[in-house]
């Protein structure tokens, strides 16, 4: 450490650039720090470093990382302190651009696995974003050897040190994320597609706030005919909804809970952290969110199951658009879902094309088959289900048609649940049925798929590789601007920056010898699982996120050729 105060104390008020001549590492005693990259003016990209400490020194059980899921948490929970060590103890602002800011990539209300904190074998590494201060253009020695000196050591006392944080929130902590994962494989391994537990709450403070609604929260609770009761591994007994495969309609009023249950179930893919309200609210892992996106870009996708027949011969076999109606985008969606492997949709009426969804008895009568190209998605609803093991959640508050095809109907008022499967049925027996459905012939065939090589190399002008992220949703693929707006189960910026480096490495290694493009980021999934996040990216970064594989796949899948 005193060697890198000297070196700053003989920079001050030289011209930024000379901030150079301090990466490497030094010794701090307790931990070590290694500056990895030094930003080149005060309102660029912040610097990165990394600071790791000894095992024994840190002092944290082996029970912390005895497993993948343990670790994951762990990783987090320490992720956590040192953000609030960095709220607590950094000054912030200490001149131009960035300057004397100190950050490090955490989640909000998800447990994601990152590459921000890493337990190796023999050590702790926290990676951290640094504004290195100046005055103009000008560097502020007093300012830089104060976060070096004061801030960084305060950080790391305050988060990786056992015995300075509280050993009981670290626990629950881990032991919650260890039962959500329990949890999800418990619902695969008894034919459920999704669980929620009673006392679960589920209303967030707005749109724009992912925090559970606590003023005067509404608690979840289940109907008899859907109860179960769970013996997790560390909280013990749960009792809550168990939703079972098949296809399941969730109804009721307008502003009654029907997408705010939905909302739930989506996010069930991740784990949450305790108090989130949703911490024991699980998923089936390869669940897809499926809506309507008018206007993105379709790439060969076979359509035909749904949209066939179209005016002036247009083939849906391998259908592509450049501007896709809400139709064909929602049947694209779901072929590239059931593609990648998933075997539960998610679908709100709310965000699907009403022409895609239903047609009524009447205009069956009133326009002939052979006239329309559209076979609506009630229609296959079932067979996707009987014939493929595809199970459904189907939020539903305008049409009564899907009470004929439907396993169980799940109604929301005011926010309770109440199972109303019987009373549907016998609704639908008393009224009007749809005519018969046809049978599914190609609609999940896995047929090979593979983008064109130039598509996804990352090309741009002079740089052989480079992409920007500037919104969870919004990402500059080489020349390519791909809206991710649509991928709903998108929810961090890091996974976000995790996919373009997942799609350089499918370009780069496993491309060749994968025909199909589901396999080649399988393999790439495979890699992140034995080498970790780092193993996409020539230096070491801080701020990755892991994606899921369909995530990935629909951001391929949305790159415009034409770009």
């Amino acid at each position: 450490m005193k060697t890198l105060i000297k070196r700053l104390k003989g920079l001050d008020k030289q011209s930024y650039g000379a901030y150079k001549s301090i990466k490497g590492f030094y010794d701090y005693g307790l931990f070590e720090l290694s500056i990895d990259h030094v930003q080149g003016d005060p309102f660029a990209v912040p610097s990165r470093i990394r600071i790791a400490i000894q095992k024994n020194e840190a002092g944290f059980s082996e029970e912390c990382w005895a497993t993948p899921i343990r670790q994951i948490a762990f990783e987090d929970y320490l992720a956590r302190q040192v953000k609030k060590s960095c709220n607590r103890f950094v000054k912030g602002r200490r001149g131009s651009g960035k300057s004397g800011e100190i950050s490090i990539f955490s989640n909000l209300q998800q447990v994601l696995k990152r590459n921000s904190v890493n337990v190796f074998k023999e050590s702790i590494e926290i990676r951290l974003s640094l504004g290195l201060p100046a005055n103009g253009r000008r560097i502020a020695a007093h300012d830089a050897i104060e976060m070096f000196n004061e801030e960084i050591p305060k950080i790391i006392e305050h988060s990786l040190i056992y015995k300075n944080i509280s050993g009981k929130n670290l626990k629950q902590h881990i032991n919650s994320v260890e039962d959500q994962n329990f949890l999800r494989n418990w619902i695969k391994t008894n034919n459920y597609v999704a669980f929620v537990a009673n006392e679960s709450v589920l209303p967030r403070r707005s749109g724009v706030d992912d925090k559970p609604l606590l003023d005067n929260p509404v608690l979840f609770k289940s109907p008899e005919s859907l109860k179960v009761t769970v013996t997790l591994p560390n909280f013990g007994e749960i009792v809550g909804m168990a939703i079972p495969k098949g296809v399941t309609l969730v109804v009721g009023g307008g502003f009654h809970g029907k997408s705010t249950l939905l909302n739930a179930l989506e996010l069930g893919v991740y784990n949450h952290i305790p108090g989130d309200g949703r911490d024991k609210v699980v998923t089936d892992p390869g669940a897809v969110k499926i809506r309507a996106e008018d206007g993105r870009s379709i790439n060969n996708v076979d359509i035909s199951s749904f949209i066939d027949h179209l005016p002036m011969g247009k083939d849906t076999h391998r259908f592509s658009s450049e501007n896709a109606s809400g139709s064909t985008s929602q049947a694209a969606n779901i072929i590239e879902a059931i593609t990648g492997g998933s075997r539960l949709l998610l679908i709100d009426e709310d965000t699907s094309a009403s022409n895609f969804m239903i047609r009524d008895a009447r205009m069956q009568a009133l326009v002939a088959d052979d006239k329309e190209p559209i076979t609506p998605l009630v229609f296959r609803i079932r067979d996707l289900y009987e014939k493929h093991d595809i199970s459904s959640i189907i939020v539903m508050g305008g049409s009564g048609d899907y009470f004929s095809v439907a396993d169980n109907v799940i109604m929301l008022d005011e926010y309770q649940v109440f199972d109303v499967s019987e009373r549907a049925k016998e609704i639908a027996a008393s009224n009007v049925s749809l005519k018969s459905t046809t049978t599914v012939s190609s609609y999940v065939q896995k047929s090979k798929r593979k983008p064109h090589k130039q598509l996804i190399s990352g090309r741009r002008g002079k740089y052989d590789f480079k992409f920007d992220v500037r919104s969870i949703h919004e990402l500059r693929y080489g020349e390519h601007q791909i809206d991710l707006s649509g991928i709903e189960q998108l929810i961090d910026h890091g996974q976000t920056q995790s996919i373009a480096w997942i799609i350089k490495t499918y370009f780069q290694t496993t491309y060749n010898s994968h025909e199909d493009v589901v396999k080649g980021i399988e393999a790439v999934f495979d890699l992140i699982e034995d080498k970790g996040l780092d193993c996409l990216t020539e230096y070491k970064l801080g701020s990755l996120a892991l994606p899921r594989l369909h995530e990935v796949l629909a951001t391929i899948n949305r790159i415009r050729p034409n770009d």
